[in-house]
């Protein structure tokens, strides 16, 4: 076992002394001159990222599989999909695990189980034209691009438009319309829609996102008030005849400038 006061003496002696206490054996590198041996930090990169796909592996086995995500495709692309790209720099430790992360502006990130299963009850399919309400970290936008057609997402907070871009970019998802707006009661510009997805609660649902549907289309949102909320998927059935199916309860932060119930005043 090495000591403290071993480490403290090697801290103090030439680098080839230092090596032993850490290496049983000598590699091809050392005998090559100090600039022609592998960087320190090239070497050390290539640790975290086995870390990371442990950490996606876990995130997709112990807290997505377990809340009914079973979808094949939906686990697939949860595995390619670097959600830790999407993530702020300074909750980047936190990408996987299993909590809202805060993007600013008040706005979070929905955990991973929340967004798997969003993803999986709108059976996205290639041929799909999306409406996404709140773009925020742009992981969820690059989600629906990798299964539809065309994402058109809309996100009242001009800075997370900004800053989504880019992410997008890198990630090789181009099939996206980004803008900048209020889309709390409705963002029909490019309708009607074969998907429709709120990223953040509403206490009341607008008619105006159902009226976007096109015939067997699907919306999923997180309807009423702290604590009591639920994920709802609406089909349309055609000749504005909706069915409705209450998924599961939860509880997510609420769109900006989403409508409020009306209070009676007697």
């Amino acid at each position: 076992m090495i000591t403290l006061k071993e480490i403290w003496d090697n801290c103090k002696v030439p680098e080839r002394s230092f090596r032993p206490l850490f290496q049983t054996r000598n590699t091809a590198s050392d005998n090559l001159p100090t600039s022609h041996r592998p960087a320190m930090n090239s070497i050390a990169s290539t640790v975290p990222r086995i870390d990371i796909e442990h950490a996606r592996f876990n995130m997709v086995e112990q807290q997505i599989r377990p809340w009914d995500v079973l979808d094949p495709s939906v686990l697939d692309l949860l595995m390619r999909m670097r959600r830790e790209d999407f993530v702020p720099a300074e909750h980047r430790a936190l990408a996987f695990a299993d909590l809202e992360i805060p993007l600013g502006h008040g706005e979070t990130m929905l955990s991973p189980k929340l967004e798997a299963r969003m993803l999986q009850e709108l059976a996205v399919g290639a041929g799909d034209s999306v409406l996404e309400v709140g773009t925020g970290s742009g992981y969820m936008t690059a989600l629906l691009a990798s299964l539809g057609r065309h994402v058109y997402s809309v996100d009242i907070v001009s800075e997370f438009t900004r800053a989504a871009a880019p992410k997008l970019a890198a990630a090789g998802i181009s099939n996206i319309t980004l803008e900048t707006g209020d889309a709390a009661r409705g963002w029909d510009k490019h309708g009607p829609y074969d998907i429709i997805v709120l990223t953040g609660s509403v206490p009341v649902l607008p008619e105006s996102f159902q009226l976007s549907l096109k015939p067997g289309g699907r919306l999923l949102a997180v309807v009423g008030t702290a604590p009591a909320m639920q994920a709802q998927l609406i089909t349309c059935a055609g000749n504005n005849a909706f069915r409705s199916v209450t998924l599961f309860e939860t509880c997510i932060p609420p769109l900006k400038n989403a409508p409020r119930l009306q209070r009676f005043v007697f």
